[in-house]
Order: structure tokens, then C-alpha cells, then sequence
């Protein structure tokens, strides 16, 4: 079962890798870019890259990437042991 579980977490990871690393630095650097540097232009391009609206994904986009972190975070925490019932 353990083996299933790291086989799917890693599946999962590399099919997320660029979502979710596209969703972190577009999220900083809005934040950079529109608090900091007060660049609004830019920080509505990085928003609209963000949601992935500048390709009209912005409605199904965050479902993916919740969905996919929903499931790296049950195969993670299943493979940590934590739920295990311990033989007394």
C-alpha cells in the first residue's frame, strides 16, 4: 500500500511541478511588482498569468491545482506513518 502511495505522490508532484511553480512566482511578483514597485501594469499581467485567465482558465485552474495539492498532501501524509495503528 506504502508503494502505491509513493508511486502516485510522485506522479502527482511532477504533473504539479509547473502549475505550482508558476502559481508562487506569479503570486510574488504581483505582490512585488504592485505593492512594492507600484508597477500596475505589470502586476495585472502577473495576476492574469496567476489565474491563467490571460488563456480563459481562470475558472477551472484553481480547481486543478487545489485538487492536485489535496492529493500530494493525502499521499504525503499517508506515507508518514501518522494514522498507523500501533500494536499494543
Amino acid at each position: 500500500m506504502n508503494r502505491m502511495f509513493r508511486r502516485y505522490h510522485r506522479q502527482i508532484a511532477i504533473i504539479l511541478c509547473l502549475p505550482l511553480f508558476l502559481t508562487v512566482l506569479t503570486g510574488m511578483g504581483y505582490t512585488i511588482a504592485h505593492e512594492v514597485l507600484h508597477q500596475d501594469e505589470l502586476g495585472e499581467f502577473l495576476l492574469g498569468l496567476h489565474t491563467l485567465e490571460i488563456i480563459h482558465l481562470e475558472k477551472i485552474y484553481p480547481i486543478l491545482n487545489g485538487l492536485g495539492l489535496v492529493g500530494l498532501l493525502i499521499t504525503g501524509v499517508t506515507m508518514t506513518g501518522l494514522f498507523r495503528q500501533r500494536a499494543s
